[in-house]
């Protein structure tokens, strides 16, 4: 069946593209091999509907117009000028930074269209290399399930409507939106737009979408005011001012954390219990906010003014000495198990259409052989020859032997030598669709953010040249909702433009995290030895390292050094704004031979069956943990709660994330951690008032 829906589906091109006119459905269903295997006009219609919609999924341009000249009955064709890929000439620095900007998405939700977009370039003959610079690694992630429809959204003008959770509310409330745009800030996606319901602007994170989002598909197109910068409508709708300065007594070796966002840090002496303790001028936002930081330090961090926080702390802590574990609930937890993840691919069918459209003008074009092809577009030398197999039963409508496409199967299999005949109507590439060419474009904004790239000349230089080869023709008709490459009339914005102009993936980094990349990148490429001072992400203890640089990543919008930490063993990456210190040392770096760059394909976080699980129950303030951590599995409670199942190899950690949540989270597995967030509150609470308990 697949096979039969490809040969069709590539006769119906070919056809559309050989015709001058507009031919109408019945001229088609005569014509075009493989619609006469339709049972009546029923079976014909939706056989040919669904065939229509995925060649304009997969970028095919076929436009509608005036058919039959004695009826109203619409016709069909495809215009080769908004069919064809414009030529791209790359020098050799812009395919490998072309390539680079490919490997962003390798592992998200675009990463079929960049992929993609890179086959079709290769079809055309540009040399890209996806294998260049392999020691800078940009990674965009896009876990949220609703990004692909406001992606689509955004790109097709259409309004959406949605249910959003906000931060504390037991349950969704129906939102409808115009979106702007969408931007990736500290690893999340948020939608930014006009709301219709409380007619002003806002701004949606994606992970506190629920359910599905509907596109709205009638009505008028969504217009975008001009000048609007959705980054910062994103920005400000995130940050809030300090609103006091807290005063806060750390132990000196504790609260390393708190230490790097105080205004002032004032050296202590030893006091009765033999440690040292320092006087911290801590801004904050929020009381709950400030207790939640001071609180994960258990003991080793007190509030001493002002008393309204101090209060707070006390009655937080309170809550956490007094509540005792639950066996019963702990054994209930350990029988739930981690539902299944969905996938997506593509039908086989859609994928050899594709392959094919990009083999046929690549050997037309050069004197190549089946390996040459195999390794050009990264497939099995079986899966050329497969698809040459089919060709051969495809061309112009009567297919005679002079219609069809000629190709010698015998010479392909024998010797691999590629002869093509009597195929010039798909002799040229295919144009890239839109959402192809954004995440190209995307990708290269991204890679502004890694040091050695950012500013290279040949980063300007090859998104002028993709944003012209991408450009849409004037004229080119396409329906709402499809990924056209075309599509632009004369006078309105480009759809490239104003959809790669509507997604923003800059990094965020402070001056002296680009500082550390920056000296990461020179004595990355110096081969040398570099020391870090380096605050873990697990515990409240800063390490000294000695660390043999791999590469550098940016993921989830935090920086990273990846390389062979000697005091682990083993591949590490370092978060950048986790390191204290850094310096490069008079020594050559020496990578292991069986070290091996991490396969971040599931994320920075690497999981193993050595992990703890441990069980969480959440109210609805504290559903953001669901957001910014892994979680095995998530379920549902009454009023807005949540189960949430977290792997970890430091359980330690979830003993300070409890401390952090307080009342609005519950330990429940294993039952041993939950005795120790209990402990840890008892002993921070002494420190709140006499009798500390009461």
């Amino acid at each position: 069946m697949s096979r039969k829906k490809t040969e069709r589906q590539l006769n119906l091109v070919i056809c559309l593209l050989a015709t001058r006119r507009f031919l109408t459905a019945r001229e088609i269903r005569s014509t075009v091999a493989g619609y006469d295997e339709a049972e009546g006009d029923a079976a014909f219609k939706r056989m040919f509907e669904r065939d229509k919609r995925e060649l304009r999924d997969s970028g095919i341009p076929i436009e509608t117009g005036g058919g039959d000249l004695w009826s109203d009955e619409e016709g069909y064709r495809i215009l080769r000028a908004h069919y064809r890929l414009p030529e791209i000439e790359l020098l050799a620095d812009e395919a490998a930074v072309l390539g680079l900007a490919a490997r962003a998405w390798r592992h998200a939700a675009l990463g079929e269209a960049a992929a993609n977009a890179i086959l079709k370039l290769r079809a055309a003959g540009v040399p890209l290399d996806t294998d260049a610079a392999p020691a800078l690694t940009p990674v965009l992630g896009t876990a949220e399930p609703a990004f692909l429809p406001i992606w689509q959204a955004v790109r097709d003008r259409r309004p959406v409507a949605f249910d959003y959770r906000k931060p504390g509310e037991d349950v969704a409330r129906r939102r409808r939106l115009e979106p702007w745009g969408v931007v990736n800030v500290q690893g999340h996606w948020y939608v930014a737009g006009y709301d219709r319901d409380r007619r002003d602007r806002r701004v949606f994170r994606l992970g506190r979408i629920v359910g599905g989002v509907e596109i709205v598909s009638s009505g008028p197109p969504v217009e975008v005011p001009a000048g609007v910068d959705v980054r910062a409508i994103v920005r400000r709708g995130r940050s809030g001012e300090p609103q006091g300065l807290a005063r806060v007594r750390v132990r000196a070796d504790s609260g390393h954390e708190l230490r790097r966002g105080a205004q002032r840090i004032v050296p202590g002496e030893h006091a009765g219990d033999g440690h040292r303790w320092d006087r911290l001028d801590l801004p904050y936002t929020d009381v709950a906010d400030l207790v939640g930081a001071v609180a994960r330090f258990g003991d080793r961090a007190v509030i001493e003014s002002p008393a309204p926080a101090r209060e707070a702390m006390a009655a937080h802590l309170a809550e956490l000495a007094a509540r005792d574990p639950d066996p019963r609930a702990a054994a209930e937890s350990a029988a739930e198990s981690a539902p299944a993840a969905a996938s997506r691919r593509q039908s086989a069918s859609s994928e050899q259409l594709r392959r094919l459209l990009m083999l046929v003008p690549y050997a037309l074009s050069h004197d190549v052989r089946v390996p040459e092809v195999a390794a050009h577009f990264g497939l099995s030398q079986r899966q050329v020859l497969k698809d040459l197999s089919l060709l051969w039963m495809c061309g112009l409508p009567g297919y005679t032997p002079g219609d069809l496409i000629d190709v010698d199967l015998e010479a392909a299999e024998a010797t691999g030598e590629i002869i093509i005949g009597n195929a010039d109507t798909l002799a040229q590439p295919l144009r890239l669709t839109a959402d192809e060419a954004a995440s190209l474009v995307i990708g290269v904004e991204l890679l502004g953010e890694l040091p050695g790239v950012a500013d290279s000349e040949a980063l300007k230089r090859v998104g002028e040249k993709l944003r012209t080869a991408a450009a849409a023709p004037v004229g080119a008709d396409t329906p709402a909702g499809a990924q056209s490459g075309g599509g632009a009339a004369e006078g309105t914005p480009d759809p490239l433009e104003r959809l790669a102009g509507s997604v923003g993936v800059r990094i965020e980094l402070s001056d002296e995290v680009r500082e550390v990349q920056r000296r990461c990148d020179e004595a990355l490429r110096a081969g040398q030895l570099i020391h870090l001072r380096y605050l873990s992400g697990y515990v409240d203890e800063v390490t000294e390292r000695d660390v043999d640089p791999m590469g550098l990543v940016v993921h989830d919008g935090h920086a990273f050094l990846e390389g062979w930490c000697r005091l682990r063993g083993d591949v590490r990456l370092f978060r950048l704004d986790r390191v204290l210190d850094l310096t490069v040392l008079p020594e050559p770096a020496r990578v292991p031979a069986r070290a091996r760059r991490r396969d971040l394909s599931e994320g920075v976080l690497q999981l193993s069956s050595d992990d703890t699980r441990v069980t969480l129950e959440l109210e609805p303030a504290a559903r953001w943990v669901t957001e910014e951590y892994l979680c095995s599995s998530v379920r549902e409670l009454d009023g807005g709660r949540v189960r949430a199942v977290l792997r970890t190899p430091a359980p330690e950690w979830v003993c300070r994330l409890a401390l952090r949540l307080g009342p609005q989270a519950r330990v429940v597995a294993p039952v041993e951690l939950a005795e120790r967030v209990r402990e840890e509150a008892r002993r921070a609470l002494s420190a709140y008032g006499p009798g500390g308990l009461g």
